[in-house]
C-alpha cells in the first residue's frame, strides 16, 4: 500500500549518486540499511498513535521538493534580526534550509579542540569521530530516524573535548527560504566528552512565509560523565511550515541536561524528546511552553527513561491556546527495577483561552521500583476569573489584564532558562507575543564581539 514514505523511496533510488556524492562517505555507511527499513515500514498516523497526536504520515505526505543538488538558495539573513531585543553574545552559525552556513570567524573564536561545523565537511575532514557517535543514540529502526539518515546530506555536529568549559553560548539558527515548498533533512550531533559544559541557543524562523515547509530533523545528544548540557529552542515559524523534530540524548553518569523549548508561532509542530539516563547521579530538566493562536498545532511528547540509580529528573510544559489552536501532550517517566532512590516528577498545565481552543494531555508512569520519589500531573481550565475580576476592578482594561494573567503563568518556564540575558529576552518576546506584536521578527539576533 502506498504510503507517504513512497516518494521519498522512489527520490532516493532514482537519485542515490546525486545524494551519496553530494554527502561524505561517513554519512553514506549507514543508507542501505536505513532504505530497508524504510521501505518496509511506515510513519505513525492518527490511527496507531491516537486521534489527538499529531499524524507523522500526514505531516510527510505533501510533494515537498528536496535539494538533493545542493543548490544554493539566496537567504537574507539580515531580516531575521529584525528585533530590538537587546543582542546575545554568542558564537553564531546558521542552517539555511538544510545547508550548514558559518559566521566569519567562527572557527577562530572557538575554543581549542571544540568544533562547531559542517556535519558534511566533518565527515571528510574526521571520519573516524563521525563513525563512533553518528546514528548510535537514535534508534536506527525507526522509520522517522531511517528516512533522515537516508535523505540528510548535511548537518551540524558540535563537539566538546573533555574539560573545556565552553564560556560564551553556541547559537544556530535555522532559516527556511525558498521559493518553492521544500522539505529540509536536518541532521544534528552534539557530543560533550568528560567534563565538558556548553550551552546552545536555537532559533527556527521561515523568511518566505506564503512557502509550504517541512522540518525533519533528527537531533543525537552524548554527555559524557559530569559534563553539563543547556540547550533553549525558540521557533517562530509561519503558518505554512510543518516541523517534526525528533531529540535522542544518552547521560554518563553525573551529567545534567536541561532542555527549554518555547513555540511561538508555527503550523504544526510536533517535538519528541527520549533522554535515557544511564549512569547514577545524573539530572535531566524537560520545560516547553506553548502560546498558540490561529490554527497552530503543536504536540509536545517526552520519554524519560531512569536506568541507573540516584537520578534526577523535572518536566514542565504549558501551554497558552486562543481561537483555534490545538495542543498536546503526552509525557512518559520509566524507571528500571535497579533505579533505586530515583526522583522523577512531570506537570503540564494549560489555559484555553477560547472555547474553541482543544487541548489533550496523557501523563504517565511506569516504574519497577519501589525506593523512588515520582508524582505526574495535568490541568487544563481557563484563566483565573477572581483575578481577572480583580484587575479590571483596579481599572485596567479586560485585554490587558488577560495578557497580564498569560504572562505571569508562563514565569516559571522562563525562569528554567539560565542562558545569560536569554531569560529577559524570552520575557520581552512572550510579551510580545501576547500582545500581538510579534509579527515576522525572528528575536534571536546575535553579537558576536
Amino acid at each position: 500500500m502506498s504510503n507517504s514514505l513512497t516518494q521519498y523511496i522512489s527520490l532516493f533510488e532514482e537519485n542515490r549518486d546525486l545524494i551519496c556524492g553530494n554527502s561524505a562517505l561517513a554519512l553514506n555507511a549507514p543508507r542501505s540499511e536505513a532504505l530497508a527499513i524504510v521501505k518496509s515500514s511506515r510513519l505513525p498516523d492518527k490511527s496507531t498513535e491516537g486521534f489527538e497526536k499529531t499524524s507523522i504520515e500526514e505531516m510527510f505526505a505533501p510533494d515537498y521538493g528536496v535539494n538533493i543538488s545542493r543548490v544554493n538558495i539566496p537567504v537574507d539573513v539580515a531580516a531575521s534580526f529584525r528585533c530590538d531585543v537587546p543582542s546575545l553574545s554568542t558564537l553564531l552559525a546558521f542552517v539555511i534550509n538544510d545547508s550548514f552556513h558559518p559566521t566569519s570567524k567562527l572557527e577562530s573564536k572557538l575554543p581549542e579542540g571544540v568544533i562547531f561545523g559542517s556535519l558534511k565537511r566533518i565527515a571528510e575532514e574526521k571520519p573516524s569521530l563521525i563513525e563512533k557517535y553518528y546514528n548510535t543514540v537514535a534508534p536506527a529502526e525507526n522509520p522517522s530516524v531511517a528516512l533522515n539518515t537516508l535523505l540528510a546530506q548535511d548537518g551540524v555536529m558540535i563537539y566538546v573535548p573533555k574539560g573545556v568549559r565552553v564560556e560564551r553560548p553556541l547559537q544556530l539558527v535555522n532559516v527556511f527560504s525558498s521559493p518553492v515548498p521544500l522539505a529540509a533533512f536536518r541532521r544534528i550531533l552534539i557530543v560533550l566528552e568528560e567534563g565538558a559544559e556548553l550551552q546552545l541557543l536555537v532559533c527556527d524562523h521561515t523568511q518566505n512565509r506564503d512557502k509550504s515547509y517541512l522540518a525533519a530533523q533528527v537531533s543525537e545528544v552524548i554527555l559524557g560523565e559530569g559534563s553539563r548540557l543547556e540547550v533553549c529552542s525558540i521557533e517562530e515559524s509561519s503558518e505554512k511550515t510543518s516541523r517534526y523534530s525528533r531529540l535522542f540524548v544518552r547521560q554518563e553518569s553525573g551529567s545534567h541536561f536541561s532542555f527549554n523549548s518555547t513555540t511561538l508561532t508555527c503550523g504544526t509542530t510536533r517535538n519528541d524528546f527520549s533522554v535515557s539516563l544511564l549512569g547514577e547521579h545524573c539530572e535531566t530538566m524537560l520545560a516547553g511552553m506553548v502560546i498558540g493562536s490561529g490554527k497552530m498545532h503543536v504536540d509536545n511528547d517526552s520519554d524519560i527513561r531512569h536506568m541507573a540509580p540516584r537520578c534526577h529528573s523535572n518536566q514542565l510544559f504549558k501551554y497558552v491556546l486562543d481561537e483555534e489552536s490545538k495542543g498536546a501532550f503526552e509525557g512518559s517517566i520509566f524507571v528500571a527495577p535497579g533505579a533505586r532512590f530515583t526522583e522523577a516528577y512531570q506537570s503540564n498545565r494549560n489555559i484555553l483561552a477560547s472555547t474553541t481552543a482543544k487541548m489533550h494531555c496523557k501523563p504517565q508512569l511506569e516504574i519497577y521500583n519501589d525506593d523512588v520519589k515520582c508524582s505526574h500531573g495535568a490541568t487544563t481550565g481557563q484563566l483565573d476569573t477572581d483575578a481577572l475580576f480583580y484587575m479590571r476592578s483596579r481599572g485596567i482594561p479586560e485585554s490587558e489584564a488577560r495578557t497580564m494573567l498569560m504572562q505571569a503563568f508562563m514565569v516559571d518556564v522562563i525562569d528554567s532558562v539560565h542562558i545569560s540575558g536569554l531569560r529577559e529576552r524570552l520575557l520581552h518576546l512572550v510579551d510580545r507575543r501576547f500582545s500581538g506584536t510579534l509579527g515576522d521578527c525572528a528575536g534571536c539576533r546575535s553579537k558576536e564581539c
